[in-house]
């Protein structure tokens, strides 16, 4: 009895350092979904959970990369919540297929709002187009409770691939997929393709063409009949 008692205290402690241990990763605000194509335009939701149990996340600030802006910003209105759209002059003009940027959305901010402890709440956003000589985009991100605490989403991605302690929302870049189109048939393919949609036909075609020669021997054969029956009676009646 002491050894099942030990092992789920075991267990109990294990799950415990388990959780303690995701749930962190879990409350980092993340961009949704973790991907798009270059040189695309793409929808994506901030999602923004509450890691607070005494206070409620009250502000969203996202800043937008002015190495690599977004010629075309539109956000979704959020039920209960405030947005600015705010356009800045960039360091420096950045060439687009649409001319030279000088001037592109810098950030965006959802206030007014409420995001309750245990709730997330995601702020979709639609833009491009997504340049195509970088393969991950940083939107550095800050959430303010309604007690006054600050937390920036900033950190860097770290060289050794391991997770910063406050990991700003990163959007991968991938390269498009390439179109594929269906291989043409060869010459020798196509007569055999062909083949079980014309062996119907003849085999339809004769069978009309026989159905047909029945029915006009049938026709014939009725005619004669009519006349027979027609001759009997003139003789009947002589």
């Amino acid at each position: 009895m002491s050894f099942v008692r030990r092992a789920a205290t075991v267990l109990a402690a294990a799950t415990a350092l388990t959780a303690g241990l995701a749930l962190p990763a879990l409350a980092h605000v993340t961009i949704q979904p973790g991907s798009a194509e270059q040189g695309a335009f793409t929808k994506v939701a901030f999602r923004v959970p509450n890691e607070r149990d005494d206070a409620s996340t009250v502000k969203v600030e996202v800043a937008f990369p002015t190495d690599h802006p977004l010629a075309f910003v539109t956000v979704k209105p959020v039920p209960g919540w405030d947005v600015k759209v705010t356009e800045g002059k960039l360091p420096a003009p950045v060439k687009t297929e649409y001319g030279d940027l000088e001037e592109a959305v810098t950030k965006v901010v959802w206030s007014g709002g409420e995001i309750k402890p245990g709730q997330f709440q995601e702020f979709e956003v639609s833009m491009g187009q997504l340049p195509k000589d970088t393969d991950t985009l940083l939107f550095p991100t800050t959430q303010e409770y309604s007690g006054g605490e600050v937390v920036k989403w900033a950190d860097a991605p770290k060289a050794d691939g391991t997770e910063a302690e406050h990991p700003a929302p990163a959007l991968k870049l991938v390269p498009a997929a390439a179109t594929t189109t269906a291989p043409s048939a060869s010459p020798a393919a196509a007569p055999a393709a062909a083949s079980p949609s014309v062996a119907p036909v003849a085999a339809e075609s004769s069978s009309d063409g026989t159905a047909r020669l029945l029915g006009g021997a049938g026709l014939v054969v009725g005619v004669i009949g009519a006349v027979l029956g027609a001759l009997g009676l003139r003789r009947r009646s002589a």
